[in-house]
């Protein structure tokens, strides 16, 4: 099975501007992804579909290719399922047909190359059409969610049949996260949503789960990073 990697890095980014090539202890965020995807057993080629001419020339430096995205699949509000329509035609015309895409977003910078192989092997031994990483939520919608309900009063967003007093009673729920992507290509052609096909996951702990959206997430995963470093040093 040929297996290619995907980074989607838009250069527009008005939480966090520029983060995508915003140095993270001295490297680029993108090249964290990037790195991983060339570290991953099974990934053939690692892609990175931009619309931007820095993120463009640090990803050759890294020793990536460079797609061109189309502005209009660069906008705030494009679907990403789109852009990973268009880089997948983009290769298939370029390098030929290519049965597995993985994505790697470059707003997770602190995952493993195991979360990726892990991803990899899950997909292949269920026979799902994509697998996604998940880890633990902090909040549930059957004990400490809550939705309006008219009248200014308020109710949980799901009612379980039992009354439920503690949190650890109510059924385990998780977040998804945006640290890897493994799907089969003929399933993303065909379809246009995450839930149209067989789903299934690989638990990430939190602490290698951070998505960078703002400053603050930012300055998160850089701590979480420095930990690291000085409990291995």
């Amino acid at each position: 099975m040929i297996s290619y990697a995907f980074v989607f890095a838009r250069g527009g980014s008005k939480g966090l501007p520029g983060k995508n090539i915003k140095p993270l202890l001295g490297k680029p965020l993108i090249q964290y992804s990037i790195e991983v995807a060339l570290q991953t057993s099974g990934i053939d080629k690692v892609f990175v579909s931009t619309d931007d001419n820095d993120i463009a020339e640090v990803t050759r430096s890294v020793g990536a290719i460079v797609i061109d995205r189309p502005v209009e699949l660069a906008q705030d509000d494009s679907p990403e399922w789109q852009a990973w329509k268009h880089a997948i035609s983009w290769v298939t015309e370029r390098y030929g047909e290519f049965e597995e895409f993985i994505s790697l977003p470059a707003t997770s910078p602190l995952r493993s190359v195991k979360d990726v192989e892990s991803a990899i092997l899950r997909k292949s031994n269920t026979g799902a059409d994509i697998c996604i990483a998940i880890t633990p939520a902090n909040r549930s919608p059957y004990f400490n969610m809550v939705k309006e309900s008219g009248n200014n009063l308020i109710e949980l967003v799901n009612k379980p049949t039992n009354s439920i007093y503690r949190r650890q009673d109510a059924p385990e729920i998780f977040d998804i996260t945006t640290v890897v992507y493994v799907a089969n290509v003929e399933f993303i052609m065909k379809n246009n949503n995450l839930f149209d096909g067989m789903v299934t996951s690989i638990e990430v702990p939190k602490h290698r789960a951070v998505d960078i959206d703002d400053m603050y997430d930012f300055n998160f995963a850089e701590s979480i990073l420095n930990n690291t470093f000085n409990e291995e040093g």
